[in-house]
C-alpha cells in the first residue's frame, strides 16, 4: 500500500516545472521525497520507493537523485565523509547531525544565525552557506 501524501499529479507537475521528462520511476521518487520534509540517504529513498514500485532499480534512484539535485529540487548534504543525505527542503536553512544515531534535523532560524559573509577572492561569488552542526550522544 502506498502511504504517500504527495499525489502523482503533484509529482508530475513538479517534474514538468523543473523541465524533467516524466517517468513512472521519477514520479515515485518525487513522491517519496516530497510527501513530507525528509533527510534520507539514497538507499532509504530506494526502500520507500520499492514499497510502491518494486521495479525501480537502485541505479535509477541514484541517477534521479543526481538529476533532482542538479535541478535544485533537493539538496545534497555531505554529513560526513561516508554519508550523504538528501534534503527535500531547498530554502536556506541549517542542520543538526547526530553522529551516533545518523539522525539529521533542521535547525530553526531562531536557533542559529549566520551573520555576515566571508571575503571572497576576486572572480568568485557566494553560492550558499551550509552549516551542519555535528553532535554526539552524551555518555551515560
Amino acid at each position: 500500500m502506498n502511504a504517500y501524501a504527495y499525489a502523482s499529479s503533484d509529482a508530475i507537475a513538479c517534474l514538468r516545472q523543473a523541465g524533467i521528462p516524466v517517468t513512472h520511476q521519477r514520479i515515485e521518487i518525487a513522491r517519496a521525497l516530497f510527501s513530507a520534509p525528509v533527510h534520507l540517504s539514497a538507499d532509504q529513498i530506494w526502500a520507500k520507493v520499492l514499497e510502491a514500485s518494486p521495479d525501480v532499480s537502485r541505479a535509477t534512484v541514484y541517477n534521479t537523485l543526481r538529476l533532482f539535485s542538479e535541478k535544485r529540487m533537493i539538496r545534497e548534504l555531505f554529513v560526513d565523509p561516508q554519508r550523504v543525505v538528501y534534503d527535500s527542503t531547498t530554502t536556506p536553512h541549517h542542520h543538526l547531525y547526530n553522529i551516533d544515531t545518523g539522525e539529521v534535523r533542521d535547525i530553526s532560524d531562531d536557533e542559529l544565525r549566520v551573520i555576515g559573509e566571508p571575503r571572497l577572492p576576486a572572480g568568485l561569488v557566494l553560492d550558499e552557506i551550509d552549516v551542519i552542526v555535528r553532535v554526539r550522544n552524551r555518555a551515560a
